[in-house]
């Protein structure tokens, strides 16, 4: 089974993020040593914590750090945005590191309500239009008659990946004939039948002529159990902080989450991530996402690693592709 990264380039603290972008550019580095198959980064905004608001300025840094691997958005917000510009953005990606890139694309806003207003240039975002949209953004980059030009003209074969974790994506992706990506890791409690769903609906394309799933989870591998399931309570915590309003900008350490007191919400919250990841040694770890990857139909697995340390991530990685 094909295994790719997505990388989310979180920050230690709210002051860190210098550090946060190179260690994705290191990451992007290493996965390509070990043989990944693509490597990916997200769209979020007004997160103290995330350093990773501009995907497609991020892409091109990585493209010049790297020669080989599939480089792409998971994703950008599609909503936030003119398609045109966007076909543009990714046809000077593409053209910079031909045949690398994937266009992923999504409909949630990645922020709060506020900050999705500020994005838009009316106040006004355009999630209701968001199969429109991508039917635009589809025809500026591939027709070859489509008003006005697309500059510089998009390499032939520029894939566009729709991302989701509900039944509305599933089925866009299966009726536009686009590969799709299950983001489990945003919505532990999506329905596993989502990918099968996109497979029996899906519609053949020039570009897509069989449907193809990634499933995206979280997975935290270590030498030892004890270890990984240290750093998956770390990240949970942090999370768990930022979603209940109580994050400073300072992620608690291993250490310190190892030492929290955890209450009924916290425990609660935990239990309700856990069928989105994949935690323990490498062993342990292969063996749930064999289990996940069939639950789910999937053809491809892409992990998410928000380790508290950098060489915790790095060994993650190398654990979980040499033990495949």
């Amino acid at each position: 089974m094909k295994l790719s990264v997505l990388d989310q380039s979180l920050a230690r603290h709210a002051d860190d993020a210098a550090t946060a972008l190179q260690e994705t550019l290191t990451m992007a580095r290493w996965c390509e040593e070990l043989g990944y198959e693509r490597f990916w980064v997200s769209e979020h905004h007004a997160f103290r914590t995330v350093a990773g608001s501009a995907p497609e300025v991020l892409l091109a840094a990585i493209g010049a750090a790297t020669n080989t691997i599939r480089i792409g958005s998971g994703g950008i917000m599609l909503p936030h945005y003119s398609p045109y510009k966007i076909a543009e953005v990714f046809s000077v990606l593409a053209n910079l590191y031909p045949g690398r890139i994937d266009l992923g694309i999504g409909r949630a806003p990645g922020a709060d309500m506020t900050t999705a207003m500020a994005l838009a240039t009316d106040g006004r975002p355009k999630f209701d239009r968001f199969p429109e949209l991508t039917t635009k953004l589809g025809e500026y980059l591939w027709s070859e008659n489509t008003q006005p030009l697309v500059s510089p003209k998009p390499p032939p074969g520029l894939p566009l990946w729709m991302l989701g974790s509900s039944p509305d994506s599933a089925v866009l992706a299966a009726s536009k004939g686009l590969p799709y990506n299950l983001g489990l890791f945003i919505n532990p409690q999506a329905d596993n039948r989502l990918i099968s769903l996109y497979k029996q609906n899906f519609q053949p394309s020039e570009l897509q002529p069989a449907p193809h799933a990634i499933l995206t989870i979280s997975v935290f591998c270590a030498e030892d159990e004890e270890r990984a399931l240290a750093l998956q309570l770390a990240y949970d915590l942090n999370l768990f902080r930022f979603f209940s309003g109580q994050s400073d900008g300072k992620s608690l350490t291993p250490q310190e989450a190892c030492a929290y007191p955890l209450g009924p919400r916290e425990e609660a919250f935990m239990r309700s991530r856990a069928p989105s990841r994949a935690v323990g040694t490498p062993e342990q770890v292969w063996q749930q996402i064999s289990q996940l990857a069939q639950q789910h139909d999937a053809d491809e697995i892409m992990a998410v690693t928000n380790m508290y340390y950098f060489e915790d991530r790095r060994r993650s990685f190398e654990l979980l592709i040499k033990h495949r």
